[in-house]
């Protein structure tokens, strides 16, 4: 059978349409990039102003640059299956990758100098499925949204001419930002532990967990030390390592355990806000512990290379409609292509 020809009209239509398809990319391409909306935030801009916060440290996380590889189990106790269907609260033990460091972009920032302190951790369930999560030892993020981060960075970057931030320039921010207050009240009164093996490091934002009937409850998690804390001292002052030198001497005689804890809200609590607490009285569920057994430094260490993006999540727990939640994804992303492409190179280099 003889094709009908196609009119001029309808070649016409079909050509615009080949067309259409690589402009509709390029656009795509343009808009996620922000170059058609410049005042829109973008994963470029919020990796762009931690790297300039934190100087130029080519193959490093451009925040949480500085720390170590930790190794263990989690061993759920099968509390937490009437909340969430996931198969790591489910009896039994899930093998454990993590990453303890402090905030900031230099790889070489002394830990006395960072009050900020994180884990992360990296779950590998037995069905293939993974949850990684990011926690921070404070009780509370200090703004609320993304865009209020990057103002935040932008406000403390050291003026060119003093070496430190512009004191208008924060009074300006907070101004803008009142939240924030709660967050620079806790950090003047709060004294660092000495050790990461002590300290309590909090989801800080909301989650749901969705049980086997389908329900959504929204949570918040926190791993809770077995170890008693101790005020960072004065030695811990002279020694710009001494975190890591402390986590791995403990290890090294045995094994550092926490509890995960998990906070359920009640009707009216807000899960989108990080700067808002939630009443202590709300009921909490103790659903296993992590145990970790070995150290090794990051940049040889199974951690170096994951990404501990807080929205890869199992089945059975769901992100909350917390903004920074997306934002957290898509700058840990960019941060991730940047550093393993320029590890790549420096390797390339020594071949």
């Amino acid at each position: 059978m003889i094709p009908t020809p196609l009119s001029t009209g309808q070649k016409i239509r079909r050509l615009l349409l080949i067309g259409l398809v690589p402009l509709v990319l390029i656009v795509l391409f343009l808009w996620a990039g922000g170059w058609l909306t410049p005042q829109r935030l973008t994963a470029d801009k919020l990796v762009a102003v931690l790297q300039k916060a934190g100087g130029d440290h080519p193959g490093y996380r451009r925040n949480h640059a500085k720390g170590i590889c930790v190794i263990g189990n989690f061993v759920s106790n099968g509390n937490a299956s009437a909340l969430s269907r996931a198969a790591i609260f489910a009896p039994g033990e899930t093998q454990v990758t993590g990453r303890f460091a402090i905030a900031g972009g230099n790889p070489a920032a002394p830990d006395y100098a960072v009050p900020v302190r994180s884990m992360a951790l990296a779950f590998q369930l037995a069905d293939g499925e993974q949850w990684r999560t990011g926690m921070n030892a404070m009780p509370l993020f200090p703004v609320a949204t993304p865009e209020g981060f990057y103002a935040l960075q932008t406000a403390t970057l050291p003026d060119p001419a003093t070496g430190k931030p512009d004191p208008q320039k924060i009074g300006a921010f907070v101004s803008q930002h009142p939240e924030f207050k709660a967050f620079a009240a806790w950090a003047k009164s709060y004294t660092p532990s000495s050790s990461w093996a002590s300290d309590r490091f909090n989801s800080l934002n909301a989650f749901r967990f969705v049980d086997k009937a389908g329900n959504a409850h929204l949570v918040r998690w926190s791993m809770v030390p077995h170890t008693e804390y101790q005020p960072i001292s004065a030695a811990d002052k002279e020694d710009k390592n001494f975190l890591q030198e402390d986590i791995a001497k403990r290890l090294g005689q045995g094994p550092l355990k926490w509890d995960l804890v998990i906070t359920v809200a009640q009707p009216g609590d807000d899960g989108s806000n990080a700067t808002k607490i939630w009443p202590a009285d709300r009921q909490t569920i103790n659903a296993g512990t992590l145990v970790l057994t070995r150290a090794v430094p990051q940049q040889q260490g199974p951690c170096n290379d994951i990404n501990y993006d807080p929205l890869i999540l199992p089945d059975g727990i769901a992100a909350s409609d917390d903004p920074l939640l997306n934002a957290r994804s898509a700058a840990y992303a960019k941060s991730y292509n940047l550093r393993t492409r320029e590890q790549s190179q420096q390797a390339g280099t020594h071949l």
